[in-house]
């Protein structure tokens, strides 16, 4: 291990814990050991509350070495312990090694070990041990031992597993992305405020509500018979506004609730019938979102599941996960602040700050790059604005969507219900007007076949492997949004973890966004202070080029609002009725 020499210590620990839904980590146990001498820790629960920082080195000399490390980290924070300075994740460093292939035996520990032709424990044992600490406390003498014992032998794993994975892994981006686990950690422990009087209500009458908010809601669509949605009637609705709307090469609409979200950007009166939608789609709607005891909603963020490095946190119980309308359940408490900081732009941002195109860089500094590449293209008068070309402008803005999801010419079309050739001459005009983004664009492509791999300013990559292991052909689409998708997270990871470490209370990511919170009297400071964080995480990324954010600002007692979904909202309090007396006193 000649490329640790640097470090003068290597310290390799796994924990035990138990969380029940919504709730921070209890420490069951821990077992640290220092590679090099061999030295052993284990400390029980009750040991570890009795210490004030972690019981061995975590300075800048001394590497902090865990597989999934915000778990460990998690416990890090429930003991009050400051963090270590350098982390390196195995768990992420076999995610970055196998980006984009087939992993056989899943991402886990036991997976990495047989990708590594090492020994591993019986995946039936294993996961005895762990539903042993899931089930928590009081322990017997014998399990106690046990759970100790399961805990050494995963450190041993990390022992066996990190020679085999060193010669590959390239230590300072490494360090980079373990810097991240503290930051993750810290916003599974702080979590995300929420109204839970409001909450229990809409859980208790959700059953009534749902009958009275489809009539409700169906009176301005007409698309449902009964509480059961029917596509004939929503193709005459289509027809009756003269909507366009994407196909299946079948002929059939495209009903898939990605697609309903798509449109719901270009087209703002399809967004009540989505919701709706998803709302009926969901049988656990707010059954499953993790509130804990203390009104917070807490779950793993799951770091790095996306192939492009994004965060994927469980769409049932993230409060940002299901439908938009569900975000007012978000709430300051008495005294408290929350901003949400997000991202303008940001994938066409990046997009111009790496091809270097000037057009492009024009276009996001306007402001409304969509409206810039209007009249760019010459599809709008220089004098045009949103309000006097807003047709206009849903068509460039679908056009650059399509361009940054990778889609092609055919989608498009679909997409805003037009002949293919229509499609081929927007994205024939985007190519004229960002020529050096295009060629930047297809280089990308022809370097990740070439390389078979393609990688993030920060070296976040994606494998492409022979076409036998990946069970088909590389999509060239996917590959060219790779840069903007990846970086993206990069940016966004960098700036989760500079705010942490300015001891901004950050709670939770959302892809291009944070939600923080801070004291109402100091939340406009706090503001300022993120957005500057944020801006300064976007030119590291992009070598001086600037992604601005927006802010939005919700004092206690209001609650939070997403724009798309707040008159869907509010339909159902109408519907639900205030919240009961009592209600709010078995919360208080």
């Amino acid at each position: 291990m000649k490329s640790l020499d640097c470090f003068e210590e290597i310290w390799l620990c796994d924990t035990e814990y138990t969380a029940s839904p919504g709730c921070r980590v209890q420490p069951i146990c821990l077992v640290a050991k220092e590679a090099r001498t061999g030295r052993e820790i284990r400390l029980w629960e009750d040991e570890l509350g009795h210490i004030r920082k972690a019981p061995f080195r975590t300075d800048e000399r001394s590497l902090f070495v865990a597989y999934a490390v915000a778990a460990e980290l998690g416990v890090f924070h429930v003991l009050g312990w400051p963090p270590p300075r350098r982390v390196l994740d195995l768990y992420t460093e076999f995610r970055a090694s196998t980006n984009g292939l087939i992993v056989p035996n899943g991402n886990g520990l036991l997976g990495a070990l047989l990708q590594h032709g090492l020994p591993a424990m019986d995946g039936a044992e294993k996961k005895t041990m762990r539903d042993l600490a899931i089930r928590g406390g009081p322990f017997t003498d014998d399990e106690r031992r046990g759970l100790l014992d399961y805990c050494a032998e995963d450190v041993r794993s990390l022992e066996r597993l990190l020679p085999k994975m060193l010669p590959r892994i390239d230590l300072p981006r490494a360090l980079l992305r373990g810097r991240y686990g503290w930051a993750v950690a810290s916003m599974e422990h702080r979590g995300i405020p929420i109204d839970v009087p409001t909450l229990l209500h809409l859980r208790e009458r959700w059953g009534a509500i749902r009958e009275v908010l489809v009539q409700e809601v169906d009176q301005r669509y007409h698309v449902f018979e009964g509480t059961t949605f029917k596509r004939s009637r929503f193709e005459r609705w289509l027809i009756e506004r003269e909507i366009p709307w994407p196909c299946h090469p079948s002929g059939e609409l495209d009903l898939r609730d990605d697609t309903f979200r798509a449109m719901a950007r270009i087209r703002p009166e399809v967004a009540e019938l989505r919701e709706l939608r998803a709302a009926l789609g969901s049988m656990r709607l707010f059954g499953d979102l993790a509130v804990g005891p203390d009104g917070r909603n807490r779950t793993s963020i799951m770091p790095f599941q996306a192939t492009t490095g994004r965060n994927q946190p469980s769409n049932a119980r993230f409060i940002f996960g299901p439908s938009r309308f569900l975000r007012s359940l978000i709430k300051p408490a008495d005294g408290m602040a929350l901003a949400y900081l997000d991202y303008q732009q940001q994938e066409f941002g990046i997009a111009a700050a790496l091809s270097g195109d000037p057009a492009m860089g024009v276009a996001y500094s306007s402001g409304d790059p969509y409206l810039a590449f209007g009249k760019q293209a010459g599809l709008i008068p220089e004098d045009g604005t949103k309000q006097t070309h807003s047709a206009e402008r849903a068509l460039c803005k679908a056009c650059v969507l399509a361009v940054q999801y990778g889609m092609g010419e055919v989608g498009l079309a679909s997409r805003i219900g037009k002949p293919d050739i229509e499609g081929r001459r927007l994205i024939q005009l985007h190519q004229q007007t960002y020529p050096r983004f295009w060629s930047w664009s297809r280089a990308a492509i022809d370097r990740a076949m070439l390389t078979m791999s393609l990688e993030s300013v920060f070296g976040w990559p994606i494998r492409i492997g022979r076409f036998s292991e990946m069970g088909r052909f590389p999509n060239p689409r996917s590959l060219a949004n790779f840069p903007c998708q990846a970086n993206g997270a990069e940016m966004l990871r960098l700036a989760c973890c500079m705010l942490v470490e300015a001891g901004i209370g950050l709670c939770a990511p959302v892809h291009d966004a944070v939600l923080i919170e801070a004291p109402t009297s100091t939340i406009d400071e706090t503001v300022r202070e993120a957005r500057q964080i944020m801006g300064e995480a976007s030119k590291l990324v992009l070598n001086g080029f600037e992604i601005g954010t927006d802010a939005k600002i919700v004092r206690s007692p209001d609650r939070y609002i997403d724009d798309s979904g707040y008159d869907f909202w509010c339909t159902i309090m109408r519907i639900a009725g205030p919240v009961p007396p009592d209600v709010r006193d078995l919360t208080s």
